[in-house]
């Protein structure tokens, strides 16, 4: 029989001032990850949980951008909490299109152009 254990929590602290990419200024596991979320909470940080993306981002070295690869993502996570802290405004909703029109074409009269999540 075994017995299964808690995940170590693995925290990551991203900072963000442009020019640039969002760099690593901390991370750690079990005590220090949990440390680093208290300190992010004590201050007003918002918090994403995101267990790949934290997996992910603990390759980095302190200090360090983060890699190209991850731009997307992290793109991702920034911009939902900066919705939901009010700094950005709130995607609009697609109207739909009325009855008996057509879409807008997309390049060279191919298919109709749409953007998905995280695009525009």
């Amino acid at each position: 029989m075994t017995t299964e254990r808690p995940a170590i929590p693995l925290a990551i602290a991203l900072q963000y001032e442009a020019p640039g990419a969002p760099r690593v200024v901390a991370k750690g596991r079990g005590a220090i990850g949990e440390k680093i979320v208290a300190l992010a909470k004590e201050h007003g940080v918002p918090i994403e949980e995101n267990a790949g993306l934290a997996a992910a981002l603990s390759d980095v070295e302190l200090g360090d951008e983060i890699p190209e690869e991850l731009y997307r993502a992290v793109a991702e996570v920034l911009s939902f909490i900066l919705r939901l802290s009010g700094k950005l405004p709130a995607r609009p909703q697609p109207q739909p299109a009325p009855p008996g029109s057509a879409a807008p074409a997309g390049p060279a009269g191919g298919p109709p152009a749409t953007a998905g999540p995280g695009r525009r």
